[in-house]
């Protein structure tokens, strides 16, 4: 069972579009959006700020080999912002987006099942 997430309705909308008009695989697509359907949509103001969003500066671990990274979630024409960036569009990015302080998420990739724990998430308030 996948955890509980959140995502603020300016993400979603900001989501929608890209996901228009983005030249995605349809798995990606359909990654992506499923995730969203699973969301719990909040306004902007009531995202808590423990919780990954387009922008934030997100510290997790891969379970597996427990390593540690530190990425700033961005959507694709922004990660030349951002030395540490990571796209939403990429299958660990659509998998952090909404998980909170603490969340594991688990999701299969081409090399098997890949699993994350949120250590700490440094909120961009939109």
């Amino acid at each position: 069972m996948q955890p509980n997430i959140i995502i603020s309705t300016a993400d979603l909308a900001e989501l929608e579009y890209q996901l228009e008009r983005a030249k995605l695989p349809a798995d990606t697509v359909r990654a992506i959006e499923n995730e969203l359907d699973r969301a719990s949509i909040v306004a902007c103001k009531d995202l808590p700020e423990n919780v990954v969003a387009i922008g934030s500066k997100v510290t997790f671990k891969i379970l597996d080999s427990q390593k540690i990274f530190t990425k700033t979630l961005c959507l694709p024409h922004d990660t030349i912002k951002y030395e540490d960036s990571i796209s939403v569009f990429a299958p660990i990015g659509s998998a952090l987006i909404g998980l909170s302080t603490g969340q594991c998420i688990t999701w299969q990739t081409q090399r098997g099942e890949q699993s994350v724990e949120i250590i700490n998430v440094e909120s961009n308030k939109r």
